[in-house]
């Protein structure tokens, strides 16, 4: 980085809520591009690597997606992956293929087998894309997939709920019951019953019926997350920084350079906020831990958070072993 850590720190800060670089221009000097350097110089750290401090600290149940975005114009998918309350990794595909999609995902587990090369996540949620759920079973042949429950609930929702205002409540009450149980056995049982149910009603509309008789057919996708305890069993955690991640796009009229480029100003952007400061309430509530990160790993080498994502992410967030003495 060009600048000193207290010249530069609250600019930076500034970036997770996307004020745009010719304001922090305007604010704090030096002209936009200097702003924008800044942030894109962060991206070539290892995101895993400087965000995990340990390695038992990486996650093992994760979440992965994909946002839509562009590049000059020109479709493209920012796959995403999370864990911990973290942006764990993110590359830039382009195309929602299998081939693709498995590219983008290997980055990820490029970076994480570099601080762990035993590395394998235990789960991973999905939305149910074929071609994602394809091209982590290719990177990750051990990993479970689980299929994520709010996916099915939101299909309902998005095509009923004002057309078919009161069955649909009574479904989405009878959905959130089955989500709640206790045991494997009785959710799959829940879901029986809440098909069977549907069956004999008149006149179901297909917008409710077709997602409930996926979900019954696949109750094993979505009941396989009651075996492994922490696992994800909704997409929630990706869903809610890929808002931010959205929030973050539209400011800046998505991407205007080269896949390089993209690549370099999303990562930056996810490591701002790995380390960057919380609301205070969430502060208050993680006992004084300011940062995702910091949750993550219990520890901060820095009171200031900058400093805190430097020292982290130094030898490029790639961990080396120490030279042998001898």
């Amino acid at each position: 980085m060009a600048g000193m850590v207290d010249d530069v720190e609250n600019g930076l800060f500034l970036r997770k809520f996307d004020v745009p670089f010719w304001a922090l221009s305007h604010v704090f000097g030096k002209n936009p591009m200097y702003w924008y350097r800044l942030e894109q110089s962060l991206g070539r750290n290892n995101l895993v690597g400087t965000t995990v401090r340990n390695i038992e600290s990486i996650p093992k149940d994760l979440g992965a997606d994909e946002k839509h975005s562009w590049i000059k114009g020109k479709k493209t998918y920012v796959a995403t992956t999370v864990g911990g309350n973290c942006i764990l990794g993110t590359a830039i595909a382009t195309d929602a293929g299998e081939k693709a999609l498995t590219g983008a995902y290997n980055n990820f587990k490029y970076e994480a087998q570099c601080l762990n090369p035993e590395y394998s996540p235990r789960t991973v949620n999905t939305d149910g894309w074929q071609w994602t759920q394809n091209a982590w079973t290719t990177l990750f042949p051990h990993t479970v997939l689980i299929a994520c429950f709010l996916h099915v609930y939101i299909k309902i929702r998005d095509r009923s709920k004002k057309k078919y205002r009161v069955l649909f409540k009574q479904v989405a009450d009878k959905m959130w019951n089955c989500y709640n149980a206790v045991t494997k056995a009785a959710f799959s049982q829940r879901v029986r019953r809440l098909h069977e149910w549907l069956l004999k009603e008149v006149d179901v509309p297909e917008a409710i019926l077709k997602p409930i008789e996926k979900l019954h057919t696949n109750v094993k996708c979505f009941s396989i997350a009651y075996d492994f305890v922490g696992a994800l069993r909704t997409s929630n955690m990706i869903d809610r920084l890929m808002k931010r991640m959205d929030r973050h796009l539209f400011t800046t009229q998505y991407f205007h350079g080269n896949l390089v480029s993209a690549e370099l100003n999303i990562r930056g952007w996810a490591l701002i906020h790995n380390f960057a400061p919380s609301n205070p309430l969430t502060v208050k509530k993680y006992v004084g831990l300011q940062s995702p990160a910091e949750i993550l790993n219990g520890h901060r080498y820095h009171d200031s958070w900058l400093q805190n994502l430097l020292i982290s992410a130094s030898q490029g967030g790639f961990y080396k072993q120490p030279l042998n003495p001898l």
